[in-house]
């Protein structure tokens, strides 16, 4: 099974390890990719103009430091992506408190998308940055887009022949791989919804934060049973014998199998 999610704004500092080697990151089909962003990235963020790069990157007057930065990744120390992503999702999957064998597992299933990167495996040591999916860079443009015509390949190949592939990305991260034809039957979706009464009527909704956590603990939960399922059906079927309560909405023939997780506890 290939567990596809989205990375986190939160990231650890990365200390004193050794610096950043495009060669030895996962996917080096992507390398070429991600020194384009790569450039582009840092000269954007060490340019005179601060202003303008803040408003590329989303990035308030107090985030200035995230600029200076940027400017540095090619000497910045590294850190496996597992421990540099902080954010709610991971801290739910909570990684180093699993068991050796879901760890491994994780290792070989999870692939996290990336604004500067395309897409890196939890082992894969990378410097803290600030590259968001929905930023405009110079000679780059939209990485949405651009991510969206260099990923299909990479991602087809890791996904595999046959196994299922579970998709948590969320917004513009989910618009840069979409699965087509054969590789559509097998993927499914994820989408969470915190279900509460109003006057008397259940009505549900998306919690961001809610959501986040609990694609974190669905991933956790997944690893520690160690489940192998072979279709997007038995994943689906997975998922509720994991106490989940699951509303399909598709998954007919070409299309992509779509999920809600009703939950009722925030």
């Amino acid at each position: 099974m290939l567990i596809l999610l989205p990375p986190s704004e939160g990231k650890a500092d990365a200390g004193t390890g050794r610096r950043w080697a495009p060669d030895r990151l996962s996917l080096p089909e992507l390398n070429p990719a991600r020194e384009r962003v790569l450039d582009a990235l840092v000269a954007l963020s060490a340019g005179p103009d601060e202003e303008a790069a803040r408003a590329a990157l989303g990035l308030s007057e107090g985030q200035r430091g995230e600029l200076r930065r940027n400017a540095r990744l090619r000497e910045a120390a590294t850190a496996p992506a597992e421990r540099l992503y902080t954010g709610v999702l991971y801290e739910a999957l909570d990684l180093a408190s699993l068991p050796a064998t879901a760890q491994r597992a994780a290792r070989r299933s999870i692939l996290i998308s990336s604004g500067l990167w395309g897409a890196v495996r939890l082992a894969d040591r990378i410097p803290p940055y600030r590259c968001p999916i929905g930023a405009r860079l110079p000679d780059v443009g939209a990485l949405s887009t651009y991510w969206r015509r260099e990923l299909t390949p990479a991602v087809d190949g890791a996904a595999g022949r046959g196994r299922p592939v579970l998709d948590l990305r969320s917004g513009a991260y989910a618009a840069t791989w979409t699965p087509r034809g054969e590789l559509a039957e097998r993927t499914v979706t994820v989408r969470v919804l915190h279900e509460r009464e109003v006057d008397g009527v259940p009505v549900r909704s998306v919690v961001s934060h809610f959501n986040k956590a609990t694609k974190g603990r669905l991933v956790r939960d997944l690893l520690i049973a160690g489940a192998r399922p072979r279709t997007a059906a038995e994943l689906v079927d997975t998922l509720r014998e994991l106490k989940y309560t699951v509303v399909e909405q598709g998954g007919t023939a070409g299309r992509v199998r779509q999920v809600d997780l009703v939950v009722t506890d925030l």
